[in-house]
């Protein structure tokens, strides 16, 4: 399950010293400086792309108390792209709250194209289920409610499951980033990509260990600072860290 990482009515200084109120965009992570060059972005480029079963999904989220734990709508059409890319027809998603960025992964693959999505809430899930269903896309995936590691051990067990995912998205419990990732590494296959959510988490990876911050950024704040680390160090991987919405780290897999 995905953590919120940005405040709904976060006030900044402009120039003027007056002040605003930043914009209530579901799942709003961005680490732009500028509110409004971050609706520009949106209102450009990512909702006249946005297909109608994700802008439904998108507001029906919108409802829900927790809903700044979905996938921020620029980062869907970033996923549903990189996908597109990489030709990806088998893949796995780890936190899915209530689907935002399962769907985007869902209308993306092929027809007999395969996603195993795991997530510890049925019942979030089962919010977007029925848009997924009316997109004509749920027959594509096998959702798993329950943790995501007896699972990947299971997965492990079984060497036609070794290498044989494309694209892996995590969005789960960041304090088990480093033991998704000693799995994963085996899943994907050489040449495929595993994404982890969240890997700029609000800033605060670059903020001094003593700044005021809220309980649970600084809770998982050293987690996803040793998952940044443990990346960087890995010669099994690729990487690439982007700050896209509250900032993904791709990894590809050479060897």
């Amino acid at each position: 399950m995905a953590t919120a990482t940005a405040e709904v009515q976060t006030k900044a200084e402009n120039q003027n010293g007056e002040q605003k109120t930043r914009h209530q965009e579901v799942g709003h992570k961005s680490l732009l400086k500028s509110d409004a060059l971050y609706q520009y972005i949106l209102e450009t480029s990512v909702y006249p792309r946005e297909p109608e079963s994700m802008k439904e999904l998108r507001e029906i989220t919108a409802k829900h108390p927790w809903n700044l734990m979905t996938t921020s709508a620029d980062e869907g059409q970033f996923l549903s792209m990189l996908l597109k890319l990489i030709n990806a027809k088998k893949t796995m998603e780890i936190g899915v709250y209530t689907g935002y960025s399962l769907l985007a992964t869902a209308l993306a693959l092929p027809d007999d194209g395969k996603i195993l999505a795991m997530d510890i809430n049925r019942e979030n899930y089962e919010l977007g289920l029925p848009v997924i269903e009316k997109a004509g896309v749920a027959h594509k995936i096998d959702f798993r409610e329950g943790p995501a590691l007896p699972v990947l051990d299971e997965l492990l067990k079984d060497e036609n499951s070794h290498g044989s995912f494309d694209f892996i998205f995590v969005d789960a419990d960041k304090d088990n980033y480093l033991n998704y990732h000693k799995r994963l590494i085996d899943l994907v296959k050489l040449g495929g990509v595993i994404g982890y959510d969240n890997t700029l988490w609000n800033g605060s990876v670059a903020e001094p260990a003593d700044t005021p911050m809220r309980k649970y950024i600084r809770y998982y704040r050293d987690f996803v600072i040793e998952l940044n680390k443990a990346l960087a160090a890995d010669k099994r991987v690729e990487i690439c860290q982007l700050p896209v919405s509250d900032g993904i780290t791709l990894c590809r897999r050479v060897s």
